[in-house]
């Protein structure tokens, strides 16, 4: 009973979150240009934009269903479900928001979820929710994933393409979010055997700066590119990193068979086709004209 409930909430959560990126979306669009220089005058603008604070707003109920969620279930089944909430990007960016989705980008978006579902139904499922972890696992993969994010925030310092750098701002948000999830999940062990006082926790420290890295990168790279890849990348970075979180940090099992280890390689293949066939052919009219 408290799986399945987990599970309708991961539902709900996919939903809120989609929906809260493209209203995110319009109203970053319309605010200033993200400067990490500045950040509480970002920050501002940011907020300014009614659509933006509308799409925090909705976003935070998902973040909260989230919460609720992998308190209930395995980190790696709740991403599961989140993974099949990718194809309701396409549906509400087509249907809701009267974006021109073209074949390519459905195409990519389906792989996506495909593989990512793949991905998470040949773990095997633990009997508990599995909140308990190893703290150098912790601490390790969450420097780990901090690192990544940083390399693909500078991405363009490094000699990569600037009009991939909205891309790249993505997965780096995506990563980012994995960080806080994780982080949240290990919260969610300490609270339940130490009660309330287990929030002063170093992993709320993270969770938080994880959460305000992935804000500004997200918001940047709503602004240089275009909604439906950015929203997908996003989200498929942080739930490739989530279920790694759930395998490395929270002993989540393995396929124990050859079958179950192929199953998975198919899986990573197909999120790496989709990633290529995602991102839309040209950036988006803002990046254009700023370039």
């Amino acid at each position: 009973m408290t799986l399945h409930l987990g599970i309708l909430l991961a539902l709900f959560c996919a939903f809120l979150t989609n929906l809260g990126f493209f209203y995110k979306h319009r109203g970053a669009c319309e605010a200033p240009p993200v400067d990490v220089r500045h950040p509480l005058a970002t920050a501002k603008g940011l907020w300014g934009s009614k659509w933006f604070a509308i799409g925090m707003g909705i976003g935070a109920g998902g973040w909260m269903f989230h919460v609720a969620a992998v308190s209930l279930a395995p980190l790696s089944v709740v991403q599961v479900v989140l993974s099949g909430g990718v194809v309701l990007i396409a549906v509400m960016a087509d249907r809701l928001f009267g974006f021109d989705v073209g074949r390519r980008q459905w195409w990519g978006l389906a792989l996506t979820a495909i593989g990512l579902i793949l991905l998470g139904v040949t773990m095997p499922t633990p009997g508990s929710s599995h909140s308990t972890f190893s703290l150098a696992a912790m601490i390790a993969f969450e420097a780990g994933l901090f690192g990544i994010g940083a390399l693909l925030i500078l991405g363009p310092r490094a000699g990569a393409p600037a009009e991939h750098h909205g891309v790249m701002l993505a997965a780096a948000s995506g990563v980012l979010f994995g960080v806080c999830n994780v982080a949240v999940k290990g919260l969610t062990g300490v609270v339940g055997s130490g009660g309330v006082l287990g929030l002063v926790s170093p992993w709320l420290l993270v969770a938080a700066v994880g959460s305000a890295a992935a804000f500004y990168a997200s918001a940047r790279s709503l602004q240089d590119g275009d909604a439906v890849s950015v929203i997908a990348i996003t989200g498929t970075a942080a739930n490739i990193s989530t279920i790694a979180g759930g395998i490395i940090v929270f002993g989540d099992p393995m396929p124990g068979d050859a079958f179950g280890i192929v199953l998975q390689g198919i899986a990573f293949v197909l999120v790496i086709v989709a990633s290529a066939l995602t991102p839309a052919p040209v950036r988006s009219a803002r990046a254009a004209a700023a370039a």
